[in-house]
């Protein structure tokens, strides 16, 4: 039977064991990454029948969660080919855009002169300037943001430019336009892939948060099978930061929905709309959990996202395809706070089909992407085709 719908979520973070070149973006000696097989260790085993049954545990040792004989999902596992471990360039690479060079990072800080250049621009001095954990950073100098209503800038190990400002200091909207700023600055060689808006509220360090809105400004992508369906008149409805990722083109629909909930809801609004092609991140294994090496809270996501996917499956139509895989890893378990190089997990399920089959190790998320355009024999170059009987 032919696919007539296709549903990518991605589990952001959500990776199956170090890739063979994880020791080129250190990950290597007590940083080896394992994002689920160290977590389900770490919490004394995870509870996930829906993943089990289309094949989770067939990938990897997971604790709790043993292969089973039929899955009902295709499953594998994913080398990731582009350079970097983030999530745009996952996201990318799943599109047909492989990143032969890394965007530049800085785990110095930002040039002296690209600052005061900043700062020129927006009309106020700025605090921080190095690489920092978003919750900590705050901590450490939100008080003085109070006091001066200078902006925290800050960056991490991925290609990013972050600005943290209060809500009562710096509205939100304003804070929108310094990094719409900082977006027009940040030209090669300091071509960062994403500038990030990171508002919080809060009275002092002790109460600080950040609130949910978040938005992401990255560099505009190379064409991509986004715009192939787009020039086909299939129309795509992306959810979460999916549509930032490709600055909203190509997309139908866009839902910027904050939290894994706010993103199952959107997709099942999803499968009632016109779209031929659902979109979705899932971001709060990576976001809440891994980057706080958090695994009672990772894994308590995985949990009640497993529930989710079990009441997503009864919405699926006999041709529609779903598949589930991760743009990097994040190990919770491993005293890095930042993404990890990893294999990534692959789930290709359909209601169509009986049972599944190992389909090995793909060697590009790309191929998710050709798999996808071979819906409506559209290319992608830079994949090929998972083959789906």
């Amino acid at each position: 039977m032919p696919f007539e719908r296709a549903i990518l979520m991605v589990l952001d973070g959500c990776g199956v064991g170090a890739a063979p070149d994880a020791a080129e973006y250190g990950d290597t000696g007590e940083n080896t990454p394992n994002t689920l097989g160290h977590l389900a260790e770490a919490v004394g085993g995870l509870n996930l029948p829906t993943l089990q049954s289309l094949g989770l545990g067939n990938l990897l040792p997971i604790r709790g969660v043993p292969p089973v004989p039929q899955p009902k999902a295709y499953y594998g596992r994913v080398q990731p080919y582009s350079k970097g471990k983030d999530s745009v360039t996952g996201h990318w690479e799943m599109m047909g855009i492989l990143t032969e060079q890394p965007f530049p990072t800085y785990p110095n800080g930002f040039p002296p002169e690209l600052i005061a250049e900043f700062e020129r621009r927006i009309g106020r001095k700025t605090l921080g300037n190095y690489p920092a954990s978003g919750t900590e950073i705050i901590k450490q100098l939100g008080e003085e943001h109070l006091r001066t209503g200078y902006p925290i800038v800050y960056t991490s190990a991925d290609s990013v430019f972050q600005i943290a400002a209060h809500e009562a200091v710096i509205p939100v909207e304003e804070l929108y336009q310094m990094c719409e700023i900082a977006r027009e600055l940040l030209q090669p060689p300091h071509h960062v892939q994403r500038v990030i808006a990171r508002p919080f509220e809060g009275r002092d360090a002790s109460t600080f948060r950040r609130t949910s809105r978040r938005r992401d400004f990255p560099l505009s992508p190379p064409p991509n099978l986004l715009d192939k369906l787009a020039e086909r008149g299939i129309s795509v409805y992306g959810v979460g930061v999916v549509p930032e990722i490709f600055t909203y083109r190509g997309f139908k629909y866009a839902e910027r929905t904050q939290s894994n909930t706010e993103h199952f809801q959107a997709v099942l609004r999803a499968l009632q709309s016109d779209c031929l092609f659902i979109f979705a991140n899932f971001e709060d294994f990576d976001m809440l959990y891994g980057h706080r090496n958090d695994p009672a809270g990772f894994a308590q996501a995985l949990v009640e996202f497993d529930a989710m996917l079990a009441t997503l499956l009864d919405h699926l139509l006999p041709t529609d395809l779903l598949i589930l895989t991760a743009d990097h890893g994040n190990d919770p378990t491993t005293p890095s706070t930042d993404h990890s190089r990893e294999y990534l997990p692959l789930l290709l399920y359909a209601p169509a089909l009986a049972v599944g089959q190992s389909v090995g190790v793909r060697h590009s998320l790309a191929d998710v992407g050709a798999t996808i355009g071979a819906l409506w024999e559209i290319p992608v170059q830079a994949g090929i085709p998972i083959p789906l009987t």
